[in-house]
């Protein structure tokens, strides 16, 4: 809604973010080549799932409109779901660590319960007739169930010792006490409480090294992003909208909105309007093309990272990350162009097309709302929408906001809100529609449309007036009747 500021859209977001989880997501890093006057993408690709090791199950919701969105691209579902790399935040990771230390770990799913119940089925029957030093494999074992099962059968038994053996795979031997101590004391154990916290953080731990790097983080259209990284890799979402932005702000001091740079290629470089990332990164590079300008950015994929220089993959999250790094750099170029007289020198800098961006960053988009942006440094600018449209309603008793919602409608959009029993406020972003509404309905049978005017039509300004005229009233009428003369008989 245009009425919406930045607090409550972030309310609203924060709901869907809390129910949905990350399915993938992509990470794309950008540097010069031996000093060669081009970028060279490194693009990567991370199908994610939520830790199930020893933290509480976590439920999130599927949109059946986005499934089918991402079938229609090639998602694969059974990578999501198999091979997923797990995740935790700081308040799981701290449950779980607790846990863990304390020996009160348990299994999360019945899937995982039914595993390590055979697996110690298993093992119980064998130990009983092997010999000290007698070792047996347990195969089958993916992923996060080779922690499982070794820390459960070394909680189960204490004649028991295990090690993984590659992939799927755990070898049991059986041990004295004495061995089991001193085994248990070696550094080279893999089940140290730190590897497993570190296995069960799994992408969290590249999420802190982005973190901890310090580099602009760039991304296209990117609130729900950030909202995601925020609730999925750090901490929940706090109920404060100026708490998230100070915390996104410390994680990220950097940030820029692609989406934001080139809405500012529309108005100075005679850019197209086009939003799309696929058809922003189209434009800018037939652009570059048509200019032949030597001085243009050469964007090329690392060696080990050539597949998506062989076929496009829209949609896909390290593709999309890669257009993101790619639209950056020629938008920026384009900015550095426009910005000087002379002509640009041969290779610019990165730090030279930082200093044409420095207006846009911490800035993100905002779509149809109270503000143009979030800033994520500082307070929010409003947006500078056409002045607002008051509706008087006359003879159209029991109407709301949705039957003036479609009145307006067919001639063009407003959003509408109520402002009392028998009006209506309007707002557009179009000016050209303000002006045709107060064209069209200036005879209308049953609707007057005006400006709004706040001295005028504020419910607040004309409750003050009517409480002042009746505190004006009471003091003239005091002040009459206390100059009135005394009768006397």
């Amino acid at each position: 809604s245009l009425f919406e500021s930045g607090a409550e859209r972030y309310l609203k977001a924060r709901q869907s973010v809390q129910r949905f989880t990350v399915a993938q997501l992509g990470k794309c890093c950008s540097g010069r080549e031996n000093n060669l006057p081009r970028y060279v993408m490194h693009s990567y690709n991370f199908f994610l799932f939520p830790s199930t090791l020893g933290v509480e199950d976590v439920e999130f919701t599927f949109s059946a409109s986005a499934v089918q969105f991402l079938s229609h691209y090639g998602f694969d579902y059974n990578k999501f779901l198999k091979d997923g790399i797990p995740y935790m935040n700081e308040v799981q990771e701290e449950i779980f660590s607790k846990h863990l230390l304390m020996g009160t770990w348990k299994a999360s799913s019945a899937l995982d319960s039914a595993v390590l119940k055979k697996a110690i089925d298993e093992v119980t029957r064998w130990i009983a007739e092997a010999e000290e030093e007698e070792t047996m494999i347990l195969q089958d074992l993916s992923g996060y169930r080779v922690f499982e099962v070794q820390l459960v059968l070394r909680q189960a038994l204490q004649n028991v010792w295990t090690e993984p053996l590659g992939d799927e795979k755990v070898m049991v031997k059986k041990v004295s006490p004495q061995n089991r101590q001193l085994l248990e004391n070696s550094p080279y154990d893999c089940c140290q409480k730190e590897r497993i916290l570190l296995f069960a953080r799994g992408f969290t731990n590249l999420f802190q090294t982005i973190v901890e790097a310090k580099k602009p983080v760039v991304g296209h259209n990117m609130l729900m992003d950030l909202m995601h990284l925020h609730d999925k890799f750090y901490k929940p979402l706090p109920e404060s909208y100026e708490e998230f932005k100070r915390n996104i702000h410390n994680l990220f001091p950097v940030l820029i909105d692609t989406k934001i740079v080139t809405k500012s290629l529309w108005k100075t470089c005679s850019f197209p309007r086009v939003s799309n990332l696929m058809e922003v990164y189209a434009v800018l590079c037939r652009s570059g093309q048509n200019s032949k300008d030597p001085t243009c950015p050469v964007i090329a994929f690392a060696s080990d990272c050539s597949r998506y220089a062989e076929k496009e993959s829209p949609h896909e999250a390290g593709y999309d990350a890669f257009l993101c790094g790619s639209v950056l750099l020629k938008s920026a170029h384009l900015l550095l162009c426009k910005s000087t007289v002379d002509a640009v020198e041969a290779d610019p800098s990165f730090s030279q097309y930082l200093t044409v961006l420095a207006e846009y960053l911490n800035k993100v988009n905002f779509i149809r709302g109270g503000i143009s942006s979030i800033n994520f440094s500082g307070e929010d600018a409003p947006c500078q929408h056409p002045p607002l449209l008051v509706v008087h309603v006359q003879g159209w008793p029991g109407v709301n906001e949705r039957q003036i919602y479609q009145e307006f409608k067919a001639v063009c959009s407003f959003d509408v809100r109520r402002l009392s029993a028998n009006q209506f406020i309007l707002l557009s972003n179009k000016f050209k529609q303000v002006r045709l509404v107060l064209r069209d309905y200036k005879r209308h049978p049953h609707l007057r449309v005006c400006i709004y005017r706040h001295w005028r039509h504020s419910p607040g300004v004309k409750c003050l007036l009517q409480v002042s005229g009746i505190v004006a009233l009471w003091s003239l009428l005091a002040f009459v009747l206390g100059r009135a003369p005394c009768c006397s008989l």
